[in-house]
This record gives structure tokens, sequence and C-alpha cells, in this order.
């Protein structure tokens, strides 16, 4: 055991220096993913045998519920819902439009089986949030009119449609299926994916608001399993467990909950090992030695699907909403596949439907084509568009923006002597740029005014501008043993360093703000702003 687990841990740090290397040469961090996991594979270096479809199809399943959820949860709907009706109609009936034009040319001009052709346009129809999260956040692509708002909240939820049409693709193509078995999937599908994922998302939100966890970082934990539950409950029924997760992700990542940044930066490392988890089983699954046979059907359909399936289907639909010309034509552009539609290949793969076509390896090399060609060179179609509008911020449209507001709080006490008690606001005389912005009297809060007058045991909250050169700030601790020479000295005593100030002093799990006639006491832990970032020992 311990050997695989060394070779997993290999490949993860891998992983993760790709990432960087691929994000300063401008390639697409999936394409870098793939790529690794080729090299690994049975035709790569490495030479690891790896033809087990359906271990894999049951670890990207369980890995595209994470990446579905984070899809919503990550997604700030407040900027989102001005396009939201443009998104939805690309995510259902785009889709829908996309695997039907994408069928027809491949019944018609590649010549493939009638119900073939349309299995293969399902398979693809859907793009891939992952990697136009990555190539928007990476390049900080700053769209104009809410475009990445509508590429993201797209990407994001057009998988349950894929999905859909895939599984219904597939139970006719097996026999087991007829009209009133697809009317009823639909619906299924549908229905009890959007109803359940609704109400685990207000049952998540209620246990979040009102239930104190124990020890912090449970709340991570409890989210991980309501995402799992979102997908499990409606699978089971008959429903899309990828609509569900996407839903609660939604309803989650946009409630009003407590530490909801920290939720999203977790999810974010959760997904981004998802992505190098699927990213990479499914590059080692792959044959590189098989893709001289399915290159030219390969490139004929992503050529299909990049100049004529995906812009038909985009501007039918954009143009009665008024888009301009060049949004629709970089929405069409960004139109990448990913991760989703070679799970979806492997689910063909492991089915009971034949397909005389070597289904997997296309959709393969489909999606090595899309994500290597039209993911690298977005960013330069933007440009070329006049799309990129520098007054808005991209990241804006994530969950884990935060507004840099360049300020702090300070806790101050009104004590019987302090110089501010029983004095109004407006008689005393702060520092530049200080305001106090909270009051705290017996537990009440109270937001001051000019006139508001400040009374002992108050607990006064003041602003400031913060510092931002945290390279300037290296804060150490000393901790005060009984022989110390600095035992029972003032703190205008202190003077082993002059490049050192006493900040805090941790004194029984009290904080005190020392002044020059604070008494340094035994067991105390001094902390210090200090040049010499040396460990200090006194």
């Amino acid at each position: 055991m311990s050997i695989y687990l060394l070779i997993t841990s290999i490949i993860i740090v891998i992983c993760v220096l790709f990432n960087k290397i691929s994000s300063k040469l401008g390639v697409p961090t999936l394409l870098a993913f793939i790529v690794l996991g080729m090299i690994f594979g049975s035709d790569g270096l490495f030479k690891i045998s790896f033809e087990n479809y359906r271990f894999a199809e049951q670890i990207c399943s369980v890995a595209l519920i994470f990446i579905m959820f984070y899809g919503g949860f990550g997604t700030r709907w407040s900027e989102a819902r001005p396009v939201a009706v443009k998104s939805i109609l690309l995510s259902t009936v785009g889709v829908v439009l996309t695997a039907g034009l994408t069928g027809v040319f491949c019944y018609f001009v590649l010549k493939m089986k009638f119900m073939e052709s349309l299995l293969m346009g399902s398979v693809i129809s859907s793009t891939d949030a992952a990697s136009v999260f990555s190539i928007l956040r990476s390049k900080k692509l700053n769209l104009k009119d809410n475009t990445a708002s509508i590429l993201e909240l797209e990407s994001g939820s057009n998988d349950p449609c894929s999905y859909m049409l895939t599984t219904i693709m597939l139970s006719i193509m097996s026999g087991k299926a007829n009209l009133g078995f697809v009317a009823y999937t639909v619906f299924a599908q549908m229905a009890y994916g959007s109803v359940i994922g609704i109400i685990v998302a207000l049952g998540g939100v209620f246990v979040l608001r009102h239930f104190k966890f124990a020890t912090e970082g449970f709340n991570a934990a409890f989210v991980l399993a309501v995402a799992i539950l979102a997908y499990a409950i409606p699978d089971l029924i008959g429903g899309n467990g990828y609509l569900s997760a996407y839903i609660v992700g939604i309803v989650l990542g946009n409630a009003n909950i407590k530490n909801k940044q920290s939720l999203v930066h977790f999810f974010d490392g959760v997904t981004g090992l998802m992505q190098m988890l699927i990213f990479f089983l499914l590059g080692l699954l792959a044959f590189p030695s098989q893709f001289s046979s399915v290159l030219l059907i390969s490139v004929a359909i992503t050529l299909f699907l990049t100049f004529v399936a995906r812009p038909v289907a985009v501007f039918l639909l954009l143009t009665p909403t008024k888009c301009t010309i060049r949004q629709q034509i970089l929405v069409s552009f960004a139109g990448l596949r990913g991760a989703a539609s070679i799970v979806f290949a492997i689910m063909v793969t492991v089915s009971e439907a034949y397909t005389k076509n070597d289904v997997f390896h296309i959709v393969f090399f489909i999606v090595l084509l899309s994500i290597s060609f039209q993911g690298t060179l977005i960013p330069i179609m933007a440009n070329k568009l006049k799309m990129i509008d520098n007054n808005v911020n991209v990241l804006k449209t994530f969950n884990d923006y935060t507004e840099e507001t360049d300020v702090q709080f300070i806790k101050l006490a009104i004590t019987a002597c302090h110089p501010w008690k029983n004095k109004a606001l407006r008689q005393i005389t702060f520092p530049p740029d200080t305001l106090i912005v909270m009051l705290i009297r017996n537990k009440e809060i109270i937001i001051p005014s000019g006139r508001t007058t400040l009374l002992e045991n108050d607990i006064a909250v003041l602003s400031a501008p913060a510092f931002q050169d945290e390279t300037a700030v290296h804060l150490v601790e000393l901790k005060i043993t009984s022989d110390s020479k600095w035992r029972e000295k003032k703190i205008s005593e202190f003077s082993p360093n002059p490049d050192q100030i006493v900040v805090m002093i941790k004194r029984n799990e009290k904080i005190i703000i020392p002044r020059g006639k604070t008494v340094i006491k035994e067991n105390d832990i001094l902390v210090m702003n200090s040049l010499n970032v040396k460990k200090q020992t006194i």
C-alpha cells in the first residue's frame, strides 16, 4: 500500500508544479494534467497499465459531483442574475441544439449510424466549467457586458442536460426505452433533481445558520456531506444528481452563512484535486497509439462543433436577447469541451449499447483539441473582438472575491481612568484617518454619532488604514522563564534588541497591550515585531 501512496503523492506534487508552469506558459492547466496522465500511461514513459473503464467511470462520476457543486458554490448570483435567462437557455436548449446538429453532421457527413451519431452529439454537447473558470481566473479576463457571468453560469449548469441526453440515448440503444420512458426520464431528471436540490439546499442553510459546530472546520465536512447527499438522493429515484448538486451549490454559495469565504477556499482546493484526479486518470486510461485511427473523425467533429454547431446554437438563442455580435462570437468560441464529456464517453464504453466507433478515444481527442486550441486562444480572441473591459473585475463574479478595502479594526476598552471617559465623540481629537465605527455597551451594539458619549466599560471599535507591506512585519514570540533577566522588569526597561518592540503580551489566556510601566511576569509570552527574524532565546 505504501508504494501506491508514494506514487499518488508524487503525482499530486507534479500536477501542482505543472499548474504553475502551465500558467506561465499560457497553456491551460487541465491540458497539462491530461498529458501527465498519458506520460504515466501504457503508451507513455512509465508504462502503468490501466484499462479498467468501469472503475474509472465510478471514480470520475464521484469527482464530477464536487466539480458540479463548486460550479454553483463559486458563482456569485448577484453578478449572474442579470444574465441568468441567457445562460439557462444556453445550458438547456443550447445543449440540445448542439447535440442535434452534431448528430446530424456525424450521420450525413461522417456516415455513422443514426443513433450512434445522436449519442456522439449528446456526449460532447456540454461545455466545461473547470476549464472556463480556470482561464477566466488565471488570465483575469475582465469581459464586457457580463460575458464572464454568462460563460460561468452556462458552463456550470449545462452538464446535467448533457448527462440526461446521454443516458436517454444509451437506454434507447440498449433496447430499454420507448416514447413513454423517454418522456418520464426527462420529467424525473429535471423535476426530482430540481426539487430535491432545493430541499437539501434549504436544509443545509438552516443547519449552517442555527447549528454551532463543536470544532471549526466541521462546517466544511458538513457541506461536503450535503454535496454528496444532493447527488445521491435524486440519483437513487431516477433524478438528475448533478443538477441537484449544482442547485445546492448555488443556494449555499449565495446564502448568508458563517465562514462562507473559507468554505469557498476549501472547495476550491477539493475541486482542484478532483480535476487533477479526473484528468490524470483519463490521461492514464487513454492510448495515444490509437489516436491515429480517430484523428480525422475527431478533427472533423471538433471543427464542426467549434465553427458551426456551437455558433448556430448561440446565435439562435442570444440574438433575440439583443446580445452584440462580438459577444456572441466570443461566447461561441469559449465553449470548451472537458472532463464531463470524457466521463460520459466512459459511460458509453461500459454500457450495454453497441457502438461501432471508439467513442472514448474520439471524445478524448476532441477534448484535447478543444482545450489546447480554444483554451489557449480565448484571451487572444477576447482582445481581437475588443471585449476586454478594464473597468470591471472578473474575480467579482466568484464567491471568494472580497473588496480590497485596506481597513483594519482596533478594540479599545474605556476604563475608569481613560481620558475619553464621559466625553462625546465630537469632543475627542482622533488620529488622522481614524474613526469609531461601533460601541459595545452592556452587550448592546451602538452605531455612534458625534453626540454619543463614551462611558466606563464601553468597548470602542475603531477603524484605521491597514498596513499592507507585510514583508516589513515579522512577529516573534519570547517566553519569560523563571530565570529570565527580564522577569519583573518594566517594558520600558526591556531592550534585548533596538530593532524590536513588544506589541502584545499573552498572560494566562489574557491579551495585554503593553505600556512603558507594564511589568513583565514569569510565563508571559511577549509578541514582538522584529527586523531580526531568528529564533529568540532569553
